[in-house]
């Protein structure tokens, strides 16, 4: 690789991190024409075959001392040891709305993640000089991801920080042809992520939106002459569950009574991954007393998943995102290629599942481990994505016929953003001398609403029907726009118009139609407010 400053010995260019529950990868691009992207082999922390890195910390000394990273803890015979010191499978908990980890843990898990992150930038090698730093993020946890790269972005001395969700990263590193579709099926170790991703360039492509995220210094493009190309996100949708879960079913089903301890998980790691390549497997663990065995055939491995649920979930998953491909005028027939992306994607049972699901499509298995974080790097520079939100956005409004409040529906799941025009909405006052107007937001849950839930440490899939429809108030407080001079009831009185922008803000602008009004001239300048984020 020529380096860009040959005096100086330096290469410039984009670093990507791909943070997994089970494996760690981190890739470079220099800025020189002609490089190509690289992984990057981090000793001491890193494996050779293939070049990844542990997703996991052993913090001596009650903490005190310097931490082991990711292959140090393997070469440290350390990964099999239960106790609060092995600070391991944290990624699944980043941006979760309840912060769950455990209870007896040293570290949270985003304090965990910022700690490898600071560890691996720490152990780059000398001659890179970081310009743009690409984290990726699981669709489920896209918001509080951003939430805490935001903070972790304070701490890094990195001129531009962006994220991306994984399935769409992987989607744009696959080289297929300009404006193929790529149906993307992550299957990671916390999480599993489907996108149905359109790739930059063919017939009718989009004109460039806005680049994919700018948290510090420059656009993402600033540094490239090229036009930026727009990637198209037709519909995604994800949830926390993933390969650590695999391992704790198996464990439940094969030792029933057994905490779910380290070594135990261990050897339902490494049976289900002989599984991957032979019919039937045999692996050995201790619980400290004695050796025991377990043993499994392919048959009732994918039995056992069944019983789980993880089939009808994977259906579930992949008929929101066909469906939101529907709506865009794309069927299944019309899909490139099938991209398989994680550890978990490897699974016989999976590979079955996508073949039968998806007859005729080409499937895309080349580097499975390595796709998100090398797709990383293909966003930039000169990359503009456009996407879709997977959650709706309703605000609550006040309906005097009723009189009581409803959710007024603002933003649907599946529609693109950043928004090309506001969505305009005039509020009337509900009562004589009312002084303000308060906006509260909320989110619609789906038809049925599915989640991950833990009895006694081994994962449950739930579903629950919702009946009539239903939306969960957005934390916090709402907005209150104070009235001056104070409303009459039934009176129009302000102007709302919303918008989501490129860094994925909710934002409201509002003229209030009491001053001037008589004319629009004499309105003042509209009042702009950021009322949170979206995904």
């Amino acid at each position: 690789m020529a380096a860009d400053h040959p005096e100086s010995g330096r290469h410039r260019g984009t670093l990507a991190i791909d943070l997994g529950s089970s494996t760690t990868v981190v890739a470079f691009q220099a800025e020189a024409p002609g490089s190509q992207p690289q992984l990057l082999a981090l000793p001491p922390f890193s494996c050779e075959t293939p070049v990844v890195v542990p997703s996991l910390i052993w913090l001596s000394g009650n903490g005190t001392l310097r931490p082991l990273i990711g292959r140090q803890v393997l070469d440290g015979g350390l990964a099999d040891h239960p106790g609060p010191q092995l600070i391991a499978d944290f990624k699944r908990w980043i941006g979760s709305p309840t912060g769950a980890s455990p209870e007896d843990a040293l570290l949270t898990s985003e304090a965990a993640g910022s700690l490898l992150i600071h560890s691996l930038m720490q152990a780059l090698p000398p001659d890179l000089e970081i310009r743009r730093l690409v984290c990726t993020a699981p669709i489920e946890a896209y918001l509080g991801y951003k939430r805490w790269l935001q903070q972790l972005g304070q701490e890094l001395q990195i001129e531009e920080l962006a994220l991306v969700d994984e399935p769409t990263a992987a989607a744009l590193g696959c080289e297929l042809a300009p404006g193929s579709r790529v149906l993307v099926v992550d299957i990671g170790g916390g999480t599993i992520d489907l996108s149905l991703v359109e790739l930059p360039g063919g017939e009718g492509r989009a004109a460039p939106i806005a680049q994919l995220l700018r948290f510090a210094g420059r656009d993402l493009s600033s540094s490239s002459s090229q036009r930026p190309r727009c990637a198209r996100v037709l519909g995604k949708a994800g949830l926390r569950l993933g390969g650590r879960d695999l391992d704790r079913w198996l464990a439940d089903e094969l030792v029933p009574g057994q905490a779910p301890v380290p070594a135990l998980l261990s050897a339902c790691e490494r049976l289900k991954c002989a599984l991957s390549d032979q019919d039937e497997a045999l692996v050995t663990w201790s619980d400290g007393r004695q050796v025991q065995t377990l043993q499994l055939n392919r048959r009732q491995w994918e039995a056992i998943l069944r019983k789980r649920g993880l089939i009808d979930e994977l259906d579930r998953l992949l008929e929101t995102v066909l469906a939101a491909g529907r709506a865009e005028g794309v069927s299944l027939s019309q899909i490139s290629a099938v991209l398989p992306v994680g550890g978990g994607s490897r699974l016989p049972v999976i590979e079955a599942w996508i073949k039968d699901r998806c007859p005729g499509l080409r499937v895309q298995t080349e580097r499975p481990i390595e796709a998100v974080a090398l797709g990383a790097l293909a966003l930039t520079p000169g990359v503009a994505v456009k996407d879709v939100l997977s959650r709706g956005v309703s605000l609550r409004c006040w309906d005097r016929r009723q009189g009581g409040h409803h959710w007024h529906p603002l933003f649907l799941a599946g529609q693109s953003w950043p928004t090309e025009q506001p969505l305009e909405l005039v509020l009337a006052c509900s009562a004589s001398g009312q002084r303000a107007l308060e906006l509260v937001l909320g989110e619609p849950e789906p038809d049925q609403r599915h989640e991950v839930i833990y009895r006694d440490g081994v994962p449950m899939l739930r579903s629950r029907q919702a009946g009539a429809l239903t939306v969960t108030p957005w934390p916090g407080e709402g907005v209150a726009i104070s009235l001056d001079p104070p409303g009459e009831a039934g009176q129009d009185r302000l102007k709302l118009c919303f918008s989501i922008n490129r860094q994925a803000e909710l934002t409201v602008e509002w003229l209030d139609l009491a001053e001037g009004r008589s004319d629009p001239a004499q309105f003042p300048k509209k009042k702009v407010c950021v009322l949170g984020m979206v995904r």
